[in-house]
């Protein structure tokens, strides 16, 4: 059976060249955030980086922090779909759905806000495993299940309203604990994935939509609809958000859910949980009390 493709990567990299090119001040925001966040995660861990790879460029962001951070050496620029027309030469221009490098050829490997676009993420996750060398690190952000659920919310019933039916118009996004089982299913050690979220407000819908187009963050679902939405769909979308999701002085509420993860490549080294049976102490001992038997009465 063939591998199912709910993402159009064609579309996704022709909006990322026009994102690229157009390069509006202040649409990187949200990837500012994000990259300051995994700086501070980075900035915790006491080892020594000798190669590091920004696993899709970022706007030059991320490849920033990493060459700011005191334990990573040599870093790659692995720019996605095209080289960024503002920054220099990257190392590299990939796929990020396969990334192009030998098995265990890199000490970390950095991602911030793209994997979510990736047709097979548990076989990308797999492949950035395999190209991490024993006890190397990958650290990504993705975007969460609650991201956007105002906008999709609002266009659905908009759609349903206008036309009687409805096509997906935001993408879906994977929950916590999901992203967290598919690194343990890549054959990471130690994975972690945490959440927070970002409510970002707007003047109506349409300051929104504009800052995902020039983040290049709009739908690239394949199921998505081909015939262009009207403007009265639109107009009326932005009535609902404005009804159902606007806070008292009348501005709407953008919600941005970010899901960090962490992972590391196997080595003998890292922590292993105990065997069952293996512990040298009871726990009532351990906390002090009294081991009760509950068949005692019986």
């Amino acid at each position: 059976m063939s591998q199912p493709t709910p993402f159009d990567r064609a579309l996704l990299a022709r909006r990322r060249r026009r994102a690229l090119g157009k390069r509006v001040e202040g649409a990187d925001f949200l990837l500012a955030s994000v990259c300051d966040d995994l700086g501070e995660r980075l900035s915790t861990v006491k080892r020594e980086f000798e190669t590091a790879v920004d696993l899709g460029g970022h706007a030059g962001l991320v490849t920033a922090m990493l060459q700011a951070s005191p334990n990573v050496g040599t870093v790659i620029r692995a720019d996605l779909f095209c080289p960024d027309p503002a920054l220099s030469p990257p190392d590299v221009v990939m796929d990020d759905a396969f990334p192009p490098f030998a098995n265990q050829s890199i000490d970390l490997i950095v991602s911030a806000l793209s994997l979510q676009w990736v047709n097979d993420l548990p076989g990308t996750l797999i492949q950035i495993r395999r190209a991490l060398r024993p006890d190397g690190l990958f650290l990504a952000c993705l975007p969460g299940g609650d991201t956007l659920f105002e906008l999709r919310d609002s266009l659905l019933q908009a759609e349903a309203e206008v036309t009687g039916g409805a096509s997906p118009r935001v993408i879906p996004f994977a929950g916590t604990r999901d992203l967290g089982a598919l690194l343990q299913r890549a054959g990471f050690a130690l994975p972690v994935a945490d959440q927070d979220t970002l409510t970002v407000r707007y003047d109506t819908m349409f300051g929104l939509v504009r800052d995902l187009r020039d983040m290049g963050a709009t739908n690239v679902l394949s199921e998505r609809s081909l015939r262009p939405a009207s403007r009265e769909l639109f107009y009326r979308a932005a009535e609902i958000y404005a009804r159902d999701h606007a806070d008292d002085d009348g501005r709407i509420r953008a919600t941005f859910q970010f899901v960090s993860l962490s992972g590391w490549a196997p080595h003998e080294s890292q922590q292993k949980p105990l065997k069952p049976g293996s512990a040298k102490m009871r726990l009532a001992d351990a906390l002090g009390t009294q081991e009760m038997n509950p068949h005692a009465n019986r």
